[in-house]
């Protein structure tokens, strides 16, 4: 791993990447991060632990080294050819340590018995194993130490994907096959509608696409795709969802909307883009979650699409014109 940052010496340079490199180690989630991001966590890191080119001389509560923020960024300029200013102290907190607290690795304690979280006054100190693993870096007992280390620790890692898989939202397919949505609103929405509209309204459809948040092409049937002839185009023209029953050669095209995404009259044009030379008949539906959403967008919906508000999952809302007019 190397640093773009070539405006620093080659020794800053160095103990900047073994700082990253021990953080990575000891499994703390740093190339998720952005270049910078990691380059400020690992100096917030070096200078919490009063290291400057020798891993040796590393100290922590037990050797009563406290540094507030402010100090942190003082370390941080003196020694690493930094010029942060002394008012970014509450990033230091919130975001250049926050990772290293929540796994462990440091500890703050406050000068003030119960000191508010950005009080500036709080100190941050390394634990003391930590302390202990860290200062055999670069030596013959660094591999086994680290083993040992890692052993006996759930990692911040496993920890926060743990949390991610936990708030997953689930959702099973007509085919019966089980998917995994990333957690939000958004994708709560697109589970309704595969789990509660389908079976009412698209009864023996096939999923032919489904995107989620994080990841735009989480299932796509491309195959079954290009016989329709559906342009794909660029991924953020898709609609959310996109379904098709053979037996009545009807193609849905639903978007979830949460916070944005209604099928206006200008979206209704781009979906039409997609379709023009398919052979199915093409129904356009924006789903919400509630009548309160629902309410929010009314003024935009074209005509000649459907509305499908999820917690009134037995109706639908035809902006039709005459097609549906007459008696119930």
């Amino acid at each position: 791993m190397s640093l773009k940052n070539n405006d620093k010496s080659a020794s800053v340079k160095k103990i900047i990447e073994e700082s990253i490199e021990i953080l990575d180690a000891t499994e703390i989630p740093i190339f998720e991060q952005t270049e910078r991001r990691r380059e400020r966590m690992a100096m917030a890191f070096l200078a919490v632990a009063g290291v400057t080119n020798s891993w040796k001389k590393a100290q922590g509560l037990e050797e009563k080294r406290t540094l507030k923020t402010r100090d942190i960024i003082t370390f941080i300029n003196e020694h690493f050819e930094e010029n942060i200013s002394s008012g970014s102290y509450d990033d230091i907190r919130r975001k250049d340590l926050r990772l290293l607290v929540l796994a462990g690795f440091i500890i703050n304690s406050a000068e003030k018995k119960n000191a508010a979280t950005n009080d500036p006054t709080r100190g941050y100190s390394l634990e003391a194993e930590f302390k202990n693993l860290i200062v055999c870096y670069k030596t013959n007992r660094w591999k086994t130490k680290l083993q040992k280390y890692i052993a006996n620790k759930v990692s911040l890692k496993t920890q926060l994907a743990r949390k991610r898989n936990i708030e997953k939202v689930p959702v099973t397919l007509p085919n019966g096959q089980l998917l995994e949505l990333s957690a939000g609103q958004h994708n709560v929405l697109q589970k309704q509608i595969i789990e509660e509209f389908l079976p009412r309204f698209g009864k023996g459809c096939q999923i032919l696409y489904l995107g989620d948040t994080s990841n735009k092409m989480l299932f796509i049937e491309g195959k079954i795709l290009a016989t329709l002839n559906f342009s794909r185009g660029p991924h953020d023209e898709l609609p959310d969802i996109i379904t098709y029953n053979a037996a009545k050669n009807w193609l849905y095209l639903i978007e979830a909307v949460h916070s944005s995404g209604t099928i206006n009259e200008v979206r209704l044009l781009e979906l039409k883009e997609l379709t023009k030379n398919c052979p199915a008949d093409v129904i356009y539906v924006t789903t919400f979650l509630n009548k309160k959403e629902f309410k929010k967008w009314i003024v935009e919906i074209a005509w000649e699409t459907e509305v499908w508000i999820a917690d009134n999952p037995d109706h639908l809302i035809h902006f039709d014109g005459h097609k549906f007019l007459g008696p119930y």
